[in-house]
């Protein structure tokens, strides 16, 4: 008899090892699942991370590029204003010469 209830406690043994091995088996596998999950989940943010940055990275460019387009814009125009100016200047003096002796101590 009291072999039997040691062949049993043997057998309840490695049967109990097994299966415990099986549970570690497959929580190892669960486990490993999940941290290449948590390193492809932290690879999309990287890479989300790294789209936001060259997307800031263009808005300010562009920003940079209408800025100075604009300053351009701004000195082209005064420029222009400029020589305007000095061209109703210029037809101005030559309408007053056409209309006198040239000489403003006889005029």
């Amino acid at each position: 008899m009291r072999k039997i209830l040691i062949a049993t406690a043997a057998i309840g043994a490695i049967s109990l090892a097994a299966c415990s091995e099986q549970t570690q088996d497959t929580t190892e596998a669960a486990a490993s699942s999940a941290a290449d999950d948590m390193g492809d989940y932290a690879s999309d943010a990287g890479d989300a991370m790294d789209n936001a940055g060259d997307a800031m990275a263009g808005a300010a460019n562009d920003a940079a590029n209408a800025a100075d387009d604009a300053a351009n814009n701004a000195a082209d125009a005064a420029a222009n204003a400029a020589d305007a100016a000095e061209n109703a200047a210029n037809d101005a003096a030559n309408e007053m010469a056409d209309h006198t002796d040239s000489n403003p101590n006889t005029n």
